[in-house]
């Protein structure tokens, strides 16, 4: 049985621990065997690659994966960090929803 994960791509975060808490971004890619996730400008590291025939050699910046226990949903109405709750409308749809403000995250 697949685990579920309280983020997905595309969503948006709020960094709760470590060198860039408190600053948020959009995620990238969640890596599930790992339970780690890479978000846009958070978690920056270096890293020195050699030239090769397609792309230019030197320091290259990117972003690293981070834990997703140190990563919390946004709440769409505050922009603090939420935490995720399940839901089903009534049209039958399941959907997350923020438990801070209450606001329906999947549209």
């Amino acid at each position: 049985m697949a685990e579920k994960f309280a983020v997905k791509k595309g969503d948006k975060v709020v960094v709760l621990t470590g060198k860039d808490k408190g600053r948020s971004g959009e995620v990238v890619r969640v890596i599930r065997k790992d339970r780690r996730a890479v978000v846009s400008g958070i978690n920056m590291i270096k890293r020195h690659t050699k030239q090769s025939q397609t792309e230019q050699g030197g320091i290259i910046e990117r972003e690293a994966p981070i834990d997703l226990s140190n990563i919390a949903l946004q709440d769409p109405k505050d922009g603090k960090a939420t935490r995720v709750g399940y839901k089903t409308l009534d049209d039958g749809r399941k959907v997350r929803f923020a438990k801070r403000s209450g606001e329906v995250i999947d549209v």
